[in-house]
């Protein structure tokens, strides 16, 4: 099997995140630290956070999006999620970086930020 381009198409426009790396649980609680300012609910379960990648020297690289491209804390947020993932026990370096594609949307929502809203 070779990898050619028709194969890619396939490949999940979000990148899998290290969920079996020993400090994954502590970063995601970090993220959830963070809030959009306009939403009284935390970045993580809005679903702003697409990857959370660890490597294997502690190294933290996030991926994330805004709601929308004009949100007003676009050029903050990002250092809000280093400020929050930086200090945590064993963490080397936090990289954030934004992202647009896909774009955010609502059914990116985890339940509990969909209940908090009333959207269910």
């Amino acid at each position: 099997m070779t990898d050619s381009p028709e194969q890619m198409e396939g490949a999940p426009l979000i990148a899998p995140s290290s969920t079996d790396h020993p400090l994954f649980d502590q970063v995601v609680e970090a993220c959830r630290t963070v809030y959009d300012p306009e939403i009284p609910v935390n970045i993580y379960d809005l679903g702003l956070i697409y990857t959370i990648d660890i490597s294997s020297e502690n190294e933290v690289k996030v991926v994330m999006t805004l709601t929308a491209p004009g949100c007003p804390v676009a050029g903050d947020m990002p250092g809000w999620v280093v400020d929050a993932v930086e200090p945590l026990d064993g963490v080397k370096h936090v990289d954030v970086s934004l992202t647009w594609d896909p774009p955010w949307g609502m059914d990116m929502m985890s339940d509990e930020a969909r209940l908090e809203l009333g959207f269910m």
